[in-house]
This record gives C-alpha cells, structure tokens and sequence, in this order.
C-alpha cells in the first residue's frame, strides 16, 4: 500500500494555511476577501439585464448549428450561462457562456469595474 498517498491529509476542500491563516477557499472566503472589481462577463450583462443583445455563439461539434446568433433581453446570467427571453415570440433561451464568441448592443453597454453583484 502507498503510505505516502494515504498518510497525506491534504484532500481537496481541505483549507491550506499560509503564515499562520487560512487561505480563502469557497467554502469560507466572503466578498472582502477579493479585490473590489468584479468586471466578469456575467456581472457586465448583470448591468445590462433588460437590454437587448445578440449574442454570437459557435458550436464547434455541431455541423446543422455550427455558427448561431440568439437574439433577445437579458433576463439574467450566471457563471456559466445566459438566460434570454424574446418577446415578439415568448421563447426563453438557456445560452452556455462556454460556447459565447461575443455579444453585441444596439446601445450604449453600462460598465462598472467596482460592480460587486447583491445577489
């Protein structure tokens, strides 16, 4: 049996400790514990939520949607994803930020590099 794999207590999820104190993990890390910009994708469009945008998406596995442009109003995003609606016909899309080339606006885009998302 490998004893140096098994007595090793450092499993993931497990805090490392640096000079004395913790290191954040996300478990245990708060707002405070990062610098104060936030300008992530998702926190941009989260500035933008009631625009609409078209969003440029390619899926390089797919030959029938290759390359896709959704168009709609920013309900709300995620990490990982987008979600639009498109009134003029009441669909709602579910858009992986993993396949998103870029997004554009008919208007001007609201910025902050302060932005701290109160959700």
């Amino acid at each position: 049996m490998n004893n140096s794999y098994f007595g090793n207590n450092n499993f993931p999820g497990t805090p490392l400790y640096s000079g004395g104190m913790p290191t954040p993990n996300q478990q245990s890390a708060t707002l405070t514990d990062y610098p104060l910009e936030q300008s992530y994708i998702e926190n941009i469009l989260r500035l933008n939520k009631g625009k609409k945008v078209r969003v440029h998406m390619t899926f390089p596995d797919s030959n029938e949607f290759r390359d896709r442009e959704f168009v709609g109003i920013i309900e709300q995003s995620g990490r990982d994803h987008i979600i639009l609606s498109e009134p003029s016909t009441g669909k709602w899309q579910l858009l992986l930020m993993i396949y998103v080339d870029f997004i554009s606006f008919d208007e001007a885009i609201n910025y902050s590099p302060e932005f701290i998302p109160n959700n």
